[in-house]
């Protein structure tokens, strides 16, 4: 059960049509969706294992087989499932260095994987408001040139 100021933050990130749905699904939510990915025989991988909403943020690919997903082909086709379901990029190292770092999305997402009473009472607008996002600016082109000593 949520506590009040986790349920006030939810129900504001729930409005907020920029914060996937997913991030306050329940373990058997999860499971549901595993399930109609046409993986019927993941569900109790993701039970057991008890990966609601928030958790299924931080499942990665390497994280698969510690929860009885093996199959390469299914670990892909899921990692990419969730990506998209949670309005991801691509991981890091299909990106180019000429793009900005991450978004403030997956950064707020990231925040909210985790528990506790701070993290529970943030909602996306207040996450935006406090995080200083960080704007990618390329070297200078002359950042190397020598310049002569008058």
């Amino acid at each position: 059960m949520m506590a009040g100021e986790e349920m006030a933050s939810a129900v504001a990130d729930l409005k907020d049509e920029r914060v996937p749905p997913c991030l306050y699904w329940s373990v058997q939510q999860v499971a549901d969706w595993i399930e109609e990915l046409g993986f019927p025989f993941y569900r109790s991988c993701i039970t057991e294992n008890g990966i609601n909403g928030r958790k299924l943020i931080q499942v990665e690919s390497s994280a698969f087989p510690r929860i009885g997903i093996t199959d390469f082909e299914h670990i892909k086709f899921i990692a990419k499932s969730i990506r998209d379901l949670l309005g991801l990029e691509e991981p890091y190292w299909n990106k180019s260095i000429s793009l900005p770092p991450r978004s403030s999305l997956g950064l707020y997402l990231e925040k909210k994987s985790a528990t506790g009473k701070n993290v529970d009472s943030v909602t996306y607008s207040k996450f935006l408001l406090s995080f200083d996002e960080a704007k990618w600016k390329p070297p200078l082109s002359n950042h190397c040139l020598i310049m002569p000593h008058s």
